[in-house]
């Protein structure tokens, strides 16, 4: 994505720190810049104002239901950052539990509820002008996708030890696997490269048309696209957050399928 103003850059200093952060991480050959950075101060500004809310909401869901009695159980009538907070985790667990079973649901909770509190804040940012959502920069949700794939196989072979490397076979004879290995490998390496791109370009996309109806017409004529941008920021969380839990789900399984067969063998 393209360089935006933001509220940020108003920060005295801002541009001229991300000059320096950029001539200094930028490599050189024979003196001239051959790769220039991409660092942007305002995206990691962008990223830690959504870590801060994030933090501040947890924080204050867990004080409230830490007082224990009436307050844990009952939320409050009016709509606060524990109630926000609360509706989104018992709808994540709610979606996680009839895809992971409701063992490994609340197992990985932790995980994916962190993805989705921190994708679904970080693309609501898209409708708010002067504001850059950092999931509009490939930089942030190939972090994303890289914890996902490293997260899964280190979950499945914590799961199935040395086995977990059996699916790479598949169903296949084994006079198939030089076939079937390669095949399997590029369909894992897909899928980061799948969850990175597929959120870059709607949120992207939502991001640039929102801020050019707001640059033209900032009265009324938004709204509709305001609207269709929260329901992007939901959806494409929601798919984000699903995937997630389809790989991780079956890379511990892997181990639960073989007990499975040899007990109807038996």
């Amino acid at each position: 994505m393209g360089e935006e103003t933001t509220w940020f850059d108003l920060l005295p200093g801002v541009k001229n720190l991300e000059h320096f952060a950029k001539h200094y991480l930028a490599r050189t050959q024979a003196g001239v810049q051959a790769f220039p950075s991409a660092f942007s101060l305002t995206h990691v500004f962008a990223v830690l104002m959504v870590l801060l809310f994030v933090t501040i909401g947890a924080l204050a869901y867990r004080s409230e239901v830490s007082k224990g009695g009436e307050k844990a159980i009952v939320p409050p009538p009016k709509l606060t950052l524990r109630n926000l907070f609360e509706m989104i985790t018992e709808a994540v667990l709610g979606i996680a539990e009839p895809v992971m079973g409701p063992e490994n649901a609340r197992r990985f909770l932790p995980l994916i509820g962190t993805f989705a509190f921190f994708i679904f804040f970080s693309n609501i940012l898209a409708l708010i002008p002067g504001f850059a959502p950092p999931t509009a920069t490939l930089k942030t949700n190939v972090a994303l996708a890289l914890t996902v794939f490293v997260m899964t196989h280190v979950y499945g072979i914590a799961a199935s030890g040395l086995g977990y490397f059996k699916q790479f076979l598949g169903h296949a004879p084994i006079y198939m696997a030089p076939f079937m290995i390669p095949i399997e490998i590029v369909s894992h390496l897909a899928r980061p490269l799948s969850l990175s791109l597929r959120l870059l370009g709607n949120i992207a996309a939502d991001h640039k048309v929102v801020s050019a109806f707001f640059f033209l017409v900032p009265f009324v004529v938004p709204v509709p696209f305001l609207i269709l941008g929260v329901l992007v920021s939901i959806i494409q969380t929601l798919v984000f957050c699903l995937l997630a839990m389809v790989y991780i789900s079956s890379a511990v399984a892997q181990d639960h399928g073989d007990d499975h067969a040899h007990e109807s063998h038996h």
